[in-house]
């Protein structure tokens, strides 16, 4: 049996945080020495909301670029831009057509996001179809998935079973890869939300690209609960938790050892000692990333990452489309 396929992305949309890097990119990195890995940078995604075209284009090469500062290989994964491969576009249209109303309509992200709005674009509603198409396109084994993504996943798991049903086998039902430790960090404000890049108050987040003051900044100001015991426990102690689980998976010690390590201390010398920690951590992530870019190398890593993403996604619409019953193209 060879190598199980990998699909994964993250928008080009807000700055990255210390959350994308723990949650996903992490895993990225630890995935594509063990499987045949494809990563993209989701600016179809991103403009399901308005962005400005010089943000958009920048923000697609600074993710571009962190995923290589981060650690991916682009000798080992394809790292690539969404709308540079147009089978994305074209899939989504035919599982667009594949999915019910009801099933978008129950979609709690689409709900979160649309919430108190006069106005709603209908990308922002069809986005699940695009995901599924995303993951579908490449055949994906494993596709490493937040908690507030697995929806999404189970109507692409849907989408691929009512396709091969009604025209036979041809796509991949994926498997979700959710990691048990450091999936999901939270809000340095609420640990009841997830850390997101589009949170308004920006104290909320570390970005990668934070520098050591800013975080020290953040961290100093993350909110934590009553008492003063650094004590692992999600239910009561929601906020320390979170900053562990932060300290954890920085340092690479363990919940346990952090634990011990600071027993019988208050939360101020564990913070203080915590911004140090991630200060240490993304010291050489942000220098890696100030090289890519100086290099400009991230043009060519894109270039031959869409050549080898289109030779996988155009095999798999060609063979939805024959499927189907649409006409081939004349050679």
């Amino acid at each position: 049996m060879g190598k199980q396929r990998v699909l994964s992305g993250i928008q080009s949309s807000g700055k990255l945080t210390l959350g994308n890097y723990i949650g996903a990119m992490k895993n990225y990195v630890a995935l594509q020495h063990e499987h045949d890995c494809f990563y993209m940078i989701a600016d179809l995604h991103a403009i399901t909301v308005p962005q400005e075209p010089a943000a958009l284009r920048e923000q697609s090469e600074s993710v571009a670029a962190l995923f290589v500062a981060a650690g991916l290989d682009p000798t080992q994964a394809a790292i690539f831009l969404q709308s540079h491969v147009s089978a994305h576009a074209e899939l989504s249209w035919l599982m667009t057509t594949m999915t019910y109303m009801g099933e978008l309509e129950r979609m709690t992200q689409f709900k979160d996001k649309s919430e108190g709005k006069e106005a709603v674009g209908a990308g922002l509603f069809l986005y699940p179809s695009l995901m599924a198409a995303d993951i579908l396109l490449y055949n994906a084994n494993l596709v490493p998935v937040g908690d507030d993504q697995k929806q999404h996943l189970e109507l692409t798991r849907d989408l691929a079973g009512r396709f091969n049903y009604r025209y036979g086998e041809t796509l991949v039902v994926p498997e979700p890869f959710i990691p048990k430790v450091g999936a999901r960090i939270m809000s340095l404000d609420d640990a009841s939300k997830k850390m997101s890049k589009s949170n308004p108050n920006v104290g909320s987040f570390i970005s990668l690209l934070d520098s050591p003051d800013e975080i020290r900044k953040k961290i100093s100001r993350a909110k934590t609960d009553l008492g003063r015991e650094i004590v692992f426990d999600v239910p009561n102690k929601p906020e320390i938790s979170n900053l562990m689980t932060i300290y954890a998976q920085c340092s690479g010690q363990t919940l346990e050892q952090v634990q011990a390590a600071y027993e019988g201390q208050g939360y101020g010398a564990f913070k203080k000692d915590l911004a140090e920690v991630v200060v240490q951590a993304l010291e050489p992530l942000q220098q890696k990333y100030a090289d890519v870019r100086s290099s400009g190398e991230i043009h060519q890593i894109l270039r031959d990452g869409a050549e080898r993403a289109s030779a996988v996604a155009e095999t798999t619409l060609n063979s939805v489309k024959e499927a189907m019953g649409f006409v081939a193209k004349s050679r």
